[in-house]
């Protein structure tokens, strides 16, 4: 006899038979009929028992259990708002304990979050199979898919920089060294200096999704030691501005294939995002003025902090109806010494959604006297950098760029609370598993 091929749930669309896998999500029990919701990674559906010789391999089942069942599909009206499947129902004829769970440390059939979220991430296998969590990595997979689209049909070419470094980028601050045999390494920061050597080596337009790290105490909701990026670098530009544009176009990339692969998974989130072409564009200079109006006070020779950062979310919201914004023209003393500047400012240029900063960037210095100039004002030690300035001698050509953190991106769009939520298995401070 010919097995029937597994049917996921999404495809149900009309009766007949069908074989299914999944976890049970859900157990209901009546005297006569018996009831399980079945999950798998396209949605849920309602099964039901009704041949009491089943009610034996009924009675084995338990939370989260992997099965599979035969059966047939009805139409039925199904109320439960966790059904994804509502028009039909599954009358169960066989049943297969493939792998029975035991008692769970954590709920995840629970309507209102109630488990507390440091145990959550301690079980976080478990906690994945909430539809809300998983759907977050269906929507951030739709993000990094729109932004790969536009990247590859407009010639830029996706290229993979080391991890592992011989010297820190700038200082030995906030970096993680490992032992690398006899010697010591670091894990690296930021991908930018080999982006630009990329450039510096004839690829004129490049970007790079991967990990980066960062040794630093915070306990915050935006703050992670390991993270990804979507870093991008571009030659032959004008200034700033030209990075900016890509950046834009990118963004706009990423939430239009969310919009069309996510649409309902979008329901899930408050996701009301405004989108202002061109992104609104704040000169650093600027802000002291625009917080002043607010009682904040900014010096011109710090960078902004948490409640900065809100206060400006909160004007470009009024001003432009946006939520999106780029801050352009930091001083150059509060940035590193590869950017490209003009006396006292930098053609460095942050964006922002609402009040989270998504990216760094700008205009990178490409003239070999000049970024030997700014490590000495960095009061850096130029022979720990010569395995990147000493190619600048020989010809690069403009170039800026960019690196978008994906889990922040994540965040600020679907306004998670923490972070952590838009990480698999995130990585902070204190925890280092699972």
């Amino acid at each position: 006899m010919r097995k029937i091929p597994r049917t996921f749930i999404s495809e149900i669309k009309k009766e007949g038979n069908v074989l299914l896998k999944g976890w049970i999500h859900e157990l209901r029990e009546l005297s006569k009929v018996k009831f399980f919701l079945l999950r798998d990674s396209t949605g849920i559906v309602q099964c039901v028992v009704k041949n009491p010789s089943l009610f034996k391999d009924f009675s084995k089942l338990s939370l989260e259990s992997i099965i599979s069942l035969e059966g047939k599909v009805k139409k039925s009206k199904i109320k439960s708002e966790i059904v994804t499947k509502k028009d039909f129902e599954v009358e169960v004829e066989k049943i297969e304990i493939i792998n029975k769970a035991e008692e769970l440390p954590i709920l995840v059939n629970e309507k209102k979050v109630s488990t507390a979220f440091s145990k959550r991430l301690d079980y976080r296998s478990i906690d994945l199979r909430k539809k809300r969590n998983f759907t977050i990595f269906k929507i951030q997979a739709a993000f990094l898919e729109g932004m790969q689209e536009w990247l590859n049909s407009n010639g830029f070419i996706q290229v993979f920089t080391p991890c592992l470094l011989g010297s820190a980028s700038e200082s030995g601050a906030e970096v993680f060294s490992v032992l690398y045999f006899d010697r010591e390494a670091f894990l690296r920061q930021d991908p930018q200096l080999h982006r630009q050597l990329t450039i510096a080596g004839g690829i004129e337009k490049i970007y790079e999704i991967g990990p980066s790290w960062r040794a630093e105490l915070s306990h915050t909701t935006r703050h992670l030691t390991e993270h990804r990026t979507c870093a991008v670098e571009l030659a032959f530009i004008e200034s700033e501005k030209d990075v900016m544009k890509v950046e834009e176009e990118l963004i706009k990339a990423a939430i239009k294939k969310a919009r069309e692969k996510c649409e309902e998974e979008l329901k899930l989130f408050d996701f009301d995002i405004k989108l202002k072409s061109p992104f609104p564009e704040l000169k650093f200079s600027s802000i002291p003025e625009i917080l002043a109006e607010f009682g904040k006070k900014q010096s011109m020779n710090e960078d902004l902090d948490t409640e900065a950062e809100k206060l400006l979310a909160n004007y470009v919201k009024e001003k432009y109806k946006a939520d999106f914004f780029f801050i352009n023209g930091f001083p150059f003393k509060i940035k590193p010494f590869y950017v490209y500047h003009d006396n006292e400012f930098a053609r460095s240029v942050d964006l922002y959604c609402r009040n989270l900063e998504l990216s760094s960037g700008g205009q990178r210095e490409h003239r070999h006297t000049i970024l030997m100039k700014n490590i000495k004002e960095k009061d850096l030690n130029p022979k720990n950098l010569e395995w990147f300035t000493k190619f600048f001698k020989y010809g690069v050509p403009p170039h800026g760029g960019f690196s978008i953190g994906i889990e922040r991106l994540t965040q600020a769009i679907l306004k998670l609370e923490n972070i952590k939520e838009a990480v698999l298995f995130p990585r902070d401070p204190e925890r280092i598993l699972p």
